[in-house]
C-alpha cells in the first residue's frame, strides 16, 4: 500500500480521494499519535487551523476541526490564510499542532492536509508514518467539559501581517509593484503588507470564488502578472500561488525571475549585513549551474540537497544555515519563519530593491541562468536507472562535451515511473540536442 503523506502532506481530488472521512480520520490519529508522545502532557491540547479559498475547504476544515475536537483538542480557526501563517500562528500562540487545508499551486478541485508540530515545524516523517498507522482504529471519545471547544481567531490576518512588517529592514517608499495573489490565500494579507511598507500596489487575483485559485494566474501562470508589470510601468512584481509559500518575481521589463536569482540576490543582501550565517545558502540539485557558478564567483558555499523543500530545511538546520530554496520559489529564511513564506520572500526581496536604488533586472544579474532542457522519459523501469553502464558512459560523455558550463542530471522520479533528464549548457541548442540524446538512450536501455 502506497504511503498516505507525500513530501507535503496528503493531497487528491478533493471528495474523491481526500474526503471529509479521512480528513475526520487524520485529525484523530493525529492527535491521539502525539498525545501519546507527550505533545500534550500537562495542558489542554490546542491546533490551530486555517485553508486557502477552495471551495472543499469550508468542509474539509469542519471535518478537521470536528476530529480534533472530538479527540479533547480545543480547535482555534484561523480562516482564509496562508499557510506559512499558520506555522507563524502555530508557535506564537502556543499551540500543539496546526493543520492546513490546501493545495497550494494543484487546480481547484485538488485539496491536501499539511500539519505542523509544535513551533511551526513539519511533522517529522516517523510522526506522519504513525498517524497513518492509527487511522481507524478503536478508541476511548471524552465527553463532557473533555471534549474539545472551537473559537475563531478573529485578528489571524492582522498578527500575520504585523510580524511581516516588523522583519523588513526598510520600507518600499517610491516603488509601485504589481502583486498576483493567484485568487488564493493571500489575497489580502500580500497587498495589506505592501500598503504599510509604503510602496504602490497594484493587486491582480485578489477576488477567489472558490473554484479560481491558481487558475491562469500566480505563479504557476507568469504571463499574466508581466503584462500587467509593463501596463502599469511597475518597478517589479510579485506572484505567489495558492497557499503563498512561493514567490517568483518580474522586472520592470516583464522579465521572470526565478527562486534561483531570488535567492542569489537575498543571499548578496544577507552577506553584506553580515547575516549569512558560514555565507552558506542551501539549494537543490535542480538549482540553475549559472547560480551555482555566481556563488562561487561572490565566495559563497553552495550546499545540494535532494528535490523537495523539506530537504533544504533539513539540511538548513543541521548546518545551521538561515538561506534555502528551490528554483520554483520555495524561499526559506529561517531567521524569520520555520517554513517557506512567499510573502516574506516578496517583502525582503523588494526590500533589497528600495535599499540599494537599483532595477530588480540589474540585481537578478548577479547570476546568468544558464539554459536548461528537462525531459521526461516515461515508460522505462526508472529502477535500473542506476545498473546501466550505457547510461552511465553516455552521461560521462555528455558532461566531457558539456565541460565546466554545462551539467547533467538524470535521476528517477520520486513520485512517477518515469526518468528525468536535465541537461544544462551555454546554449539552448546544445542543451536540447544533449538532452534528447541521452533521453534516447535511456529509453532504448530501460524499455518495459
Amino acid at each position: 500500500m502506497a504511503r498516505l503523506f507525500g513530501t507535503d502532506g496528503v493531497r487528491g481530488l478533493a471528495n474523491r480521494d481526500l474526503t471529509a472521512e479521512l480528513a475526520l480520520d487524520l485529525s484523530i490519529a493525529a492527535a491521539h499519535v502525539l498525545a501519546e508522545r507527550g505533545t500534550f502532557a500537562g495542558h489542554r491540547p490546542k491546533a490551530v487551523v486555517g485553508r486557502d479559498p477552495r471551495a472543499s475547504g469550508e468542509f474539509l476544515e469542519a471535518a478537521v476541526a470536528a476530529g480534533l475536537a472530538s479527540a479533547g483538542v480545543d480547535v482555534i480557526r484561523a480562516g482564509v490564510i496562508p499557510t506559512p501563517a499558520i506555522a507563524y500562528l502555530t508557535d506564537t500562540l502556543g499551540a500543539d499542532l496546526g493543520v492546513v487545508l490546501s493545495a497550494s499551486h494543484n487546480p481547484a478541485p485538488d485539496n491536501g492536509i499539511k500539519f505542523f508540530a509544535r513551533g511551526g515545524h513539519k511533522l517529522a516523517d516517523e510522526v506522519e508514518d504513525a498517524i497513518e498507522a492509527r487511522m481507524g482504529e478503536q478508541w476511548e471519545r471524552p465527553v463532557g467539559e473533555a471534549v474539545g471547544r472551537i473559537t475563531e481567531l478573529a485578528d489571524a490576518e492582522e498578527r500575520y501581517v504585523s510580524y511581516l512588517v516588523s522583519t523588513v529592514p526598510n520600507r518600499l517608499d517610491g516603488l509601485r509593484i504589481v502583486v498576483d495573489e493567484a485568487h488564493g490565500a493571500a489575497y489580502r494579507v500580500s497587498p495589506e503588507a505592501l500598503r504599510r511598507l509604503g510602496a504602490e500596489v497594484i493587486a491582480i487575483g485578489v477576488e477567489p470564488d472558490g473554484l479560481n485559485i491558481n487558475d491562469g494566474c500566480g505563479s504557476t501562470h507568469l504571463d499574466t502578472l508581466r503584462r500587467a508589470v509593463v501596463e502599469h510601468g511597475a518597478d517589479a512584481g510579485i506572484a505567489h500561488d495558492g497557499d503563498a509559500d512561493r514567490c517568483l518575481a518580474v522586472d520592470a521589463s516583464g522579465e521572470v525571475v526565478d527562486g534561483d536569482q531570488i535567492i542569489a540576490i537575498l543571499a548578496m543582501a544577507l552577506r553584506e549585513h553580515g547575516m549569512l550565517a558560514g555565507d552558506t545558502v542551501v539549494v537543490t540539485v535542480m538549482a540553475n549551474l549559472g547560480f551555482k557558478l555566481a556563488m562561487k564567483r561572490e565566495g559563497l558555499t553552495v550546499v545540494e540537497t535532494a528535490v523537495g523543500d523539506r530537504y533544504v530545511l533539513e539540511a538548513m538546520r543541521d548546518g545551521g544555515h538561515v538561506l534555502g530554496g528551490e528554483q520554483s520559489g520555495h524561499v526559506l529564511l529561517l531567521d524569520h519563519a520555520t517554513t517557506g513564506d512567499g510573502v516574506l520572500t516578496g517583502l525582503h526581496l523588494l526590500a533589497r530593491i528600495a535599499e540599494v536604488g537599483k532595477p530588480l533586472g540589474e540585481l537578478a544579474g548577479v547570476m546568468r541562468r544558464m539554459p536548461q532542457v528537462l525531459v521526461n522519459v516515461k515508460g522505462v523501469d526508472k529502477s535500473r536507472v542506476g545498473a546501466s553502464p550505457q547510461i552511465a558512459e553516455a552521461v560521462e560523455a555528455a558532461r566531457d562535451e558539456l565541460g565546466a558550463h554545462g551539467r547533467v542530471l538524470l535521476r528517477p522520479s520520486g513520485t512517477e515511473s518515469l526518468v528525468r533528464v536535465m541537461v544544462e549548457a551555454e546554449s539552448h541548442e546544445l542543451a536540447d540536442a544533449v538532452a534528447h540524446r541521452l533521453a534516447d538512450i535511456v529509453r532504448a536501455e530501460l524499455a518495459l
